[in-house]
């Protein structure tokens, strides 16, 4: 059964950092494409999808989908660990929301910023942004 377990969520200030880990149990995350998204408060009461932010391939490439993360946010991974790692820094209050980490099987190559491309997810972590 596979398991993946968000940490490292919190309340930070503005322009502060926060790294998350998501660790994982029954799977070898580095042989798949791990993404990371978000749901704003309120957003999964509006039905919308989880917004999809980062995603770093089987091959170690990352891709980056929100222009606003951009320099911000960066992905990375520990095989030894199994843990799949956002770091944060510069944190905004438009940051706050659920951070979710997911795992894409198929074309694992290949990411994707799309919900419905991924089969596992983890129970998410809370990040607030305020002063």
């Amino acid at each position: 059964q596979v398991q993946l377990v968000e940490s490292g969520g919190g309340v930070v200030q503005p322009g502060g950092s926060l790294k998350l880990s998501c660790a994982a149990a029954g799977v070898s995350l580095g042989q798949y494409a791990i993404g990371w998204f978000r749901q704003a408060p309120g957003k999964e009461r509006e039905g919308q999808e989880r917004e999809g932010l980062v995603c770093i391939s089987n091959r170690d490439d990352g891709y980056y989908y929100v222009p606003s993360v951009k320099g911000r946010f960066t992905i990375s991974r520990d095989n030894n660990k199994n843990t799949v790692y956002l770091q944060m820094n510069d944190l905004k209050p438009e940051d706050t929301a659920a951070y979710y980490c997911a795992v894409k099987y198929l074309s694992a190559s290949i990411c994707s910023r799309l919900e419905k491309r991924y089969e596992d997810w983890g129970q998410g972590t809370q990040v607030t942004v305020s002063s």
